[in-house]
């Protein structure tokens, strides 16, 4: 049993063991927590390449003790060639290959941002010392992980025959068995060229132009001009005012709101204690009155119908949570959106606090890696709806819905919380269940590992049940099921279809706790 780990001088959580030690690594040698997630989101977009790469979009939320929170927009608006006209004839834009690499990769420039906030921190480090691990992890070859090797094998047939992908991920033709080796020299030469001559190399430098030609060519929409346009932002994160506590996450085009909103409904249940049938009940059905508004208002920030924020104010959530029945399910018909993402927090020895999400969507995203530079393109784009009345419609210049959102709580106490998960559709969820856990009196380690449910679709599923790991109590799963609920108990105990969720708290006294996800290859280093 994974027990939460303590720490006074530095913490860091990431669901690869490798990224974690990258990240902590940073912090010994004098890097404050902005430094260790940019050297920990470099190593993670090599050694976990089916979840993220540097051809994706990221989302941060930094926090310096005393100081509101800042958020960082790291998302890649479409092509503009990216049309209904350029997808005439398709119904829907294509998941894979080079038509579904239609929008901005923009974690990158996320880095670049996130560098310039810690910037008037004091001390920094050199990119190349950041990017050092990661360089070398691609070139001398990285350890396949068991969950890299299995969606190898159940997302060949879809991967195969998509450019570049063969080439880079499989092996004589084959899928690399776990434990085997895999080197990525094409992308740790990139890294390099980002480490010498800057990060704006991407958008603005000889790598963009590469990337530009070699998109062009493959028959995506994206031309240099779109990657010379692109600069990451600082925006004004959404805030849930609690009794005891304000959390933060992401506006949109990320489901953030959809995450406070949960939480928010929940508070107003007065569930006293977790784990109960009026707990996963109470969730559940939160979740369902802040998905039907996610769906109607998160999109494009240029087109968000509604102030985002307007829908936290207490009356709203009275409102909703008015409507919450607490004893019966809502019938619950809607589809759900998968995606493969990473989630990392850290938290330094000044106490300043990162939580941190980057994604290519789907698995491998597009599947398209470009042959010159390494760099894996995602798939985000293809969220867009090619019928002009849908509220995501595609439109040149336009940021895709996100499912990312970073999580991060400021107790009134003290304490400061950077959590966060993968999962698409679970992460609002999965956040609501590791918050609400830790809040009601759970340990934090036994918030994340506890079992998670999850409602609506996961990998390569139609179904919009709500799945349950098979931890929980049969007791339990037979409330759930008189109430209403379209239950299916999962085979595993620990599933993957949960996320990987992870938490850093940092309390008053300096002391700093951290737990990871047994449902990952991740783990917490400190220092």
């Amino acid at each position: 049993m994974l027990k939460t780990t303590h720490a006074t001088r530095g913490l860091f959580v990431a669901p690869h063991h490798l990224a974690a030690q990258a990240g902590r690594d940073v912090l010994k040698a004098g890097g404050n927590a902005v430094e260790a997630m940019v050297a920990a989101a470099a190593t993670i977009a090599v050694v976990y390449p089916h979840m993220n790469a540097i051809g994706g979009d990221g989302f941060w939320l930094i926090h310096e003790p005393g100081k509101t929170p800042v958020a960082i927009d790291a998302c890649g608006p479409s092509a503009a060639l990216a049309s209904r006209e350029f997808y005439a004839g398709h119904e829907q834009i294509p998941s894979r290959g080079p038509l579904a690499a239609l929008t901005v990769a923009g974690t990158i420039g996320g880095w670049a941002k996130a560098l310039e906030v810690a910037a008037p921190w004091g001390k920094v480090l050199p990119l190349a010392d950041l990017l050092a691990d990661a360089i070398g992890r691609a070139r001398d070859g990285i350890v396949v992980s068991r969950s890299q090797a299995h969606l190898k094998r159940v997302k060949l047939h879809e991967l195969r025959d998509v450019p570049g992908f063969a080439e880079t991920f499989l092996v004589d033709g084959q899928v690399p068995d776990e434990g085997s080796l895999l080197r990525q020299p094409a992308l740790a030469a990139t890294l390099e060229r980002l480490a010498s001559a800057g990060l704006d190399d991407f958008y603005r430098g000889e790598l963009a132009r590469a990337m530009a030609a070699e998109l062009e060519r493959l028959g995506s929409p994206l031309r240099l001009a779109d990657l010379q346009g692109y600069r990451a932002q600082v925006v004004t994160p959404l805030r849930l005012r609690l009794p005891d506590a304000t959390l933060y996450n992401m506006p949109p085009p990320t489901q953030g709101l959809a995450s406070l909103l949960i939480l928010g409904i929940f508070e107003r249940l007065k569930v006293g204690e977790a784990e109960g049938f009026a707990h996963v009940h109470g969730l559940v059905e939160s979740t369902k009155q802040a998905f039907m508004i996610r769906d109607r208002v998160v999109t494009d920030p240029g087109r968000v119908p509604a102030d985002p924020q307007g829908f936290l104010d207490p009356a709203q959530l009275d409102e909703l949570a008015a409507a919450v029945d607490p004893a019966q399910a809502l019938p619950w018909p809607r589809p759900a959106a998968p995606g493969d993402t990473i989630w990392m927090g850290c938290i330094d020895g000044e106490g300043r606090a990162v939580s941190f999400i980057q994604s290519v969507y789907w698995e491998f995203g597009s599947g398209v890696v470009l042959r010159d530079t390494g760099v894996n393109w995602q798939n985000r784009g293809i969220s867009f709806s090619l019928d002009p009345a849908a509220v995501q419609a595609l439109e040149p210049g336009r940021k895709p819905f996100h499912t990312l959102n970073p999580a991060l709580a400021l107790f009134d106490d003290g304490r400061t919380l950077s959590y966060g998960t993968m999962g698409g559709e679970g992460q609002p969820q999965t956040q609501a269940a590791v918050f609400s856990r830790y809040r009601l009196g759970s340990d934090l380690q036994a918030a994340i590992t506890a079992p998670r449910w999850l409602l609506g679709r996961t990998w390569g599923d139609v179904s919009t049940s709500l799945k349950l790991e098979s931890r929980f109590p049969a007791e339990l799963v037979a409330q759930l099921r008189t109430a209403g609920h379209v239950v299916d108990v999962l085979d595993e105990a620990f599933s993957d279809t949960m996320g990987h969720a992870g938490a850093l708290l940092r309390h008053p006294s300096g002391v700093i706790e951290g737990a990871a996800d047994p449902r990952s290859d991740g783990s917490v280093c400190g220092l």
